[in-house]
């Protein structure tokens, strides 16, 4: 472990938990409206909170299972699915949109 390591682990928490919740809330957004735009939304979130899972599971137990540089490869496989999940992200921005309906109205 390092000087690093209680940031790491927190960041990667709140990274988990805010990622997690939005993720649920567009799947559940998707199933509701059956927009494929949120389910690519939901997609991309979840491949984010993945990455930060897998990420952070190497760099606090990549060391025990016999990593060379657990901080490297954690970093490393964090970025690229922040990347990825952005990626996906950037997709969603772009799906069509024609589908959508809206199922509920406000009334005052």
């Amino acid at each position: 472990m390092n000087d690093y390591t209680l940031f790491i682990a927190t960041a990667n928490t709140a990274t988990v938990l805010t990622g997690g919740a939005v993720a649920l809330l567009a799947y559940r957004a998707f199933r509701r409206t059956g927009a494929t735009a949120l389910r690519a939304v939901a997609v991309g979130f979840g491949v984010i909170v993945v990455g930060s899972l897998l990420g952070g599971g190497v760099h606090l137990f990549g060391g025990s299972l016999g990593v060379g540089n657990p901080v490297g490869l954690g970093v490393a496989i964090q970025s690229g699915a922040t990347a990825l999940g952005f990626g996906i992200l950037l997709y969603s921005l772009y799906a069509e949109t024609a589908d959508m309906t809206v199922s509920h109205e406000l009334s005052l």
